[in-house]
């Protein structure tokens, strides 16, 4: 029942014909990009500046907070008396 059926006289395989193909076109290596040395320094610089800044900022902030606490402190004595 399972069995397979085979065909009562045996094909030969059918013959391969060769046809030429459509010529593949000829690929071109993507461009390279190519970094100066002078854009790697700006940038370089540019983040050391904009760090230096934003520690600036930080430095100041935290003396601000520092003054502000010591004045209220003093002025609350000034107060109390």
């Amino acid at each position: 029942m399972f069995l397979p059926k085979y065909p009562d006289t045996p094909t030969p395989p059918p013959a391969h014909t060769h046809t030429m193909a459509e010529p593949t076109p000829i690929r071109r290596p993507a461009p390279q990009i190519s970094v100066s040395t002078g854009a790697v320094a700006a940038v370089l610089v540019g983040g050391v500046v904009l760090t230096a800044l934003l520690a600036a900022v930080a430095v100041t902030a935290v003396s601000v907070a520092v003054a502000a606490v010591v004045l209220r402190s003093m002025l609350r004595d000034q107060r109390g008396r």
